[in-house]
């Protein structure tokens, strides 16, 4: 019996909270995985895993045991890639989850640019709003824009984006141009997943908060394009989505100065420390490639 009969097993275990998860990713049955578990736990005496019916966590022991078999399991890690890695091309599946223009019209040409230059890389690309669970469901990193939320995830930006205000030119003629954040309150606004619209005074600098509601709620960027077109409100989006609508006149900036410039775009993977040559080597080519995005 080898020493690292079960390891694989019980670290995948660990990382996805799931036998059933990690039989799929390790492409074994769900009860091989759990004897393989159950094996290693017995030969070394203790409980590495709580197993309930509804999840599985790590043990005190098995968190302290992880951490010592990761950092071996990154130790052949780095030590295989520094071997293959000056012999041979990258190659195998870069997984991403993403969604909105951003991801679709600049993010997806620079990776598919890293696509063609690496011919055996696979992309596979799920464009959804999802706020997925990357190790449970397989991704390598997602794209996402906004203000991130604390988590486990290490988080690299990508570029800021600037937001705008803007409503139709019948819409303003109707209902009036609003002079302050403070006056969307009366007016019909086209919001997202977020009804609460954050913006920066000019003067003072300090946050300015508003609560919005209106016609249309919806977090598909067409929709919302075609909604600020109609007259069913005011818009507030990062540029680049009205970008062409504001040019041509289909609707007019408003409330310039107030806008908030803390949002950014994101690319965020699992915080593990060592992630396949293949899935650096595509974050660093997207960092490198948008380095003038970010401020």
């Amino acid at each position: 019996m080898s020493v690292w009969d079960g390891v694989e097993e019980f670290v995948m275990v660990a990382r996805t909270g799931s036998f059933t998860v990690s039989a799929r990713r390790l492409n074994v049955s769900t009860s091989h995985v759990s004897r393989r578990v159950q094996s290693l736990e017995d030969r070394l005496g203790v409980k590495l895993l709580a197993r309930t019916t509804r999840a599985v966590k790590l043990t005190d022991l098995g968190r302290d045991y992880l951490n010592r078999v990761d950092e071996l399991i990154g130790g052949i890690d780095d030590a295989n890639q520094a071997i293959t890695g000056a012999f041979s091309d990258l190659s195998g599946p870069v997984r991403v989850s993403a969604a909105g223009p951003f991801a679709e019209t600049v993010v997806m040409p620079i990776l598919l640019e890293f696509a063609e230059q690496n011919p055996q890389i696979t992309l596979e690309v799920d464009f959804n709003n999802r706020n997925v669970n990357l190790v449970e469901d397989g991704y390598d990193f997602a794209i996402r824009y906004g203000a991130l939320a604390d988590s486990a995830l290490i988080a690299r930006k990508l570029a800021t984006r600037k937001l705008i205000c803007a409503a139709s030119p019948a819409y303003l003629e109707r209902y009036g141009e609003p002079s302050t954040p403070h006056e969307l309150r009366q007016h019909s606004c086209i919001s997202a997943n977020n009804n609460v619209w954050q913006f920066l005074d000019p003067s003072t600098r300090k946050a300015i908060s508003v609560r919005v509601k209106g016609r249309v709620k919806t977090n598909s960027m067409g929709l919302m394009c075609l909604a600020v077109e109609k007259g069913f409100g005011v818009a507030y989006t990062p540029m680049e989505n009205l970008e062409a609508m504001i040019a041509d006149g289909r609707v007019l900036r408003i409330l310039g100065g107030f806008e908030d410039q803390s949002r950014s775009h994101w690319i965020v993977y699992p915080e593990r420390r060592h992630i396949p040559r293949r899935v650096r080597a595509a974050v660093e080519y997207l960092l490198d490639r948008l380095e003038d995005q970010r401020i």
